[in-house]
């Protein structure tokens, strides 16, 4: 009888998980259909910018921008994006491990030469256990994220840039591909790169008002900002999409432990009422013989 109770306590405990599993996954599959349907609209028209841009660039050689200024390292910004919480799979610990090796590639410059822009509590966690202290707090902005405020933070990190207090800038963050697959992507945010390539000949036919330098001042600064709140978006749907894939594993985890519980418990049950059973058939039998 105490396993038996034991099994229904377990049991009981595991349906309480699952439950709050489930509504988990409820949850982030309503957040990720959101964020999905930004991150969608969001795409193509970085893409227009950034083809806008490399129309332009190629098309101006001569065209110089302190944000394309190619100089060497000596002080370097990394931005992280992850998560505040949990339960998300491997989503933080990938970011995590991808920041490891980034900062032990520019360890030479020395820790106080490496600025890191945490954006989300798990990645600040594991930057300080890396003894890096944190450029700022931006948790707040991880699950929430907006142009303004990722406007700020590419203003300020332009700034450092044009100042020379820092002479590349890292980004670290989850692409996202799909549902059931995410990428951890490892890009340079500054310098801009100009684009490689032949220079296309019908470049050259368009008629840009009021001149292809003033156009690129204007739009460089824009297109970098972009890019930052890109990537941050690009961030939060790709959790959303880990947690949920997370959540439904242990869901599915659950369903099966509780199926073999069950098993056990009516074999324990009826193993049980067999026992009853062959004592009280063994009680009768002793009362005839007296």
């Amino acid at each position: 009888m105490a396993q038996l109770k034991e099994i229904k306590s377990r049991l009981q405990s595991i349906r309480s998980t699952r439950q709050i599993t489930s509504a988990m996954m409820m949850v982030s599959s309503a957040k990720l259909k959101k964020a999905q349907q930004l991150i969608q609209t969001l795409y193509p028209y970085e893409r227009k910018m950034n083809r806008l841009l490399g129309l332009l660039l190629r098309g101006d050689e001569e065209f110089r921008s302190p944000y394309t200024l190619q100089r060497s390292i000596k002080r370097v910004a990394i931005v992280a994006f992850s998560s505040n919480t949990g339960l998300a799979g491997r989503f933080n610990e990938n970011i995590a491990t991808r920041l490891e090796s980034v900062i032990k590639a520019y360890l030479p410059l020395g820790k106080e030469n490496i600025l890191l822009y945490p954006i989300g509590g798990k990645v600040a966690k594991a930057a300080g256990k890396m003894g890096l202290q944190p450029a700022g707090d931006y948790e707040g902005i991880s699950t929430k994220p907006t142009y303004q405020e990722t406007q700020k933070i590419a203003k300020e990190l332009m700034e450092l840039f044009l100042t020379e207090k820092i002479d590349r800038v890292e980004l670290i963050y989850h692409h996202f591909k799909s549902k059931g697959s995410q990428e951890v992507v490892q890009e340079t945010f500054l310098p801009v790169e100009s684009p490689s390539g032949k220079q296309n000949p019908l470049i050259n036919d368009y008629i840009v008002e009021p001149n292809r330098a003033v156009l690129l001042q204007q739009l460089l600064p824009k297109v970098i900002q972009l890019k930052l709140f890109t990537a941050h978006i690009d961030s939060v749907t790709s959790e959303h999409a880990a947690r949920m894939v997370a959540m439904q594993l242990a869901s599915d985890n659950a369903d099966d432990l509780i199926d073999e519980l069950k098993s056990e418990y009516n074999k324990l049950r009826q193993q049980s009422i067999t026992n009853e059973l062959l004592d009280i058939v063994g009680g009768s039998f002793g009362q005839t013989s007296r």
